[in-house]
């Protein structure tokens, strides 16, 4: 449904998520419908308690809502869902011509509700905001869309499904033709072909060859330069189900967007693909970066596997450098999901001219440029002993035939 504006990272502890009951609401205006919406919703919210450590909450928008706070325009409607202790989550509508879509979403949650968010050292109440990309709707028409989605948003992770949604109603009656989202429409796939199979044996697993580096980048706005680079092959192992499944992800079929960190905020980079998002979110501190947290959604037909990781000490390299590992690294995010790099290179503060700037190498890569001038030291130490040896074997030849040595 949504196209995700990452502002920064957080995490699913959870394998997977399901939920049986969806929430329906309903706004009137002189006692007709004017906006409708019936969804599943999932959040999760990573925050900090008490001994400065973060933990991660997942929790569902629950059957029974309000709508106070909702209105309906010509141009322009607010659709308000209230719930819990102080939370509510906003859907604001834009008209254009014979359209409509989301202009944003927010979602404001409130630390003081124990019942959620447990052993929080803070009670104030926060507000995550960013623009919905939803495809424009026919006016009259419902939007429709059981496909999952995830929009990142902060320290917040949002996932949608099987959602109906329909704003500017008239005659107050929902439209009984629907625009449905990109991600519910069949694919075109050719003719099946039917092939009896001879009797064999079962093969082993074919390794998966190494990933294709992608290249990648997030801009401030989309007039102005690089403000985060990163160049990897990405290879996920992750557990569907029972068993590992192990996929590259190929940067021809991915797309990159993100938040750069200015005035002391994260730095996040999401890659998503047709069915996997990934996120990974970097802070800095005391003139250094690092990885402090990664993010993982994979949909496989109505199974959507969520996993994370929100504390973190990976890739760390000093502000106005970059980070870099050619060799090959195995990243344990949770028990549930693993990742492997290869041809690592990332910058996510202080780019300039949207260049890389000097790499601090990881400490494999330092390894392996030791090799060489170890190697020649070697060399030479093994060349100064066989030049000794000669001298004093050429000189004990010499006093055997009575020459006296000056």
């Amino acid at each position: 449904m949504f196209r995700y504006a990452c502002v920064t990272l957080l995490l699913l502890l959870a394998a997977e998520i399901r939920q049986s009951r969806s929430t329906e609401v309903k706004v009137e205006e002189d006692k007709k419908l004017c906006l409708y919406a019936n969804l599943m919703l999932n959040f999760s919210v990573t925050y900090e308690v008490t001994g400065k450590k973060n933990a991660t909450v997942t929790f569902t928008l629950p059957e029974n809502v309000t709508t106070n706070g909702s209105r309906c325009g010509n141009d322009s409607s607010l659709l308000k869902i209230g719930f819990g202790k102080g939370h509510s989550w906003a859907l604001s509508f834009m008209r254009d011509n014979q359209t409509y879509k989301v202009d944003n979403i927010s979602f404001t949650y409130d630390l003081k509700d124990d019942t959620i968010f447990k052993n929080s050292s803070s009670n104030d109440t926060k507000t995550v905001t960013v623009g919905g990309e939803m495809e424009a709707v026919d006016l009259n028409n419902i939007y429709t869309c059981k496909s999952h989605e995830t929009l990142h948003s902060g320290l917040v992770q949002q996932v949608f499904w099987n959602v109906s949604l329909q704003a500017f109603i008239s005659n107050g009656t929902l439209s009984k033709n629907a625009t449905i989202c990109r991600a519910d429409l069949p694919t075109t796939t050719p003719p099946s072909t039917t092939i009896t199979p001879k009797p064999t044996t079962t093969p082993k697993p074919t390794p998966l060859p190494q990933p294709s580096t992608g290249s990648y980048h997030v801009n401030a706005n989309p007039n102005s330069t690089f403000c985060l680079l990163a160049m990897v092959g990405l290879q996920l192992h992750y557990k569907d189900s029972k068993e590992f499944v192990s996929e590259n992800i190929d940067p021809n079929i991915t797309t990159a967007t993100g938040n750069c960190g200015n005035n002391g905020s994260d730095a996040v980079l999401v890659l998503k693909s047709d069915h996997v998002t990934i996120s990974f979110t970097f802070v800095e501190n005391k003139q250094k970066f690092f990885l402090h947290a990664v993010n993982v959604s994979v949909v496989n037909g109505n199974d959507t596997f969520h996993s994370g990781n929100a504390n973190m000490s990976l890739w760390e390299a000093a502000l106005g450098t970059s980070y870099m590992c050619n060799k090959q690294q195995t990243v344990n995010v949770s028990d549930s999901f693993a990742f492997v790099t290869y041809d690592l290179r990332v910058q996510p503060f202080e780019v300039k001219n949207s260049s890389f700037a000097t790499a601090d190498d990881c400490q494999a890569d330092k390894d392996d440029n030791l090799i060489v001038p170890i190697a020649v030291g070697v060399a030479l130490a093994v060349l100064v002993l066989i030049v000794l040896a000669a001298y004093f074997i050429g000189r004990r030849r010499n006093q055997a035939r009575g020459y006296e040595s000056f």
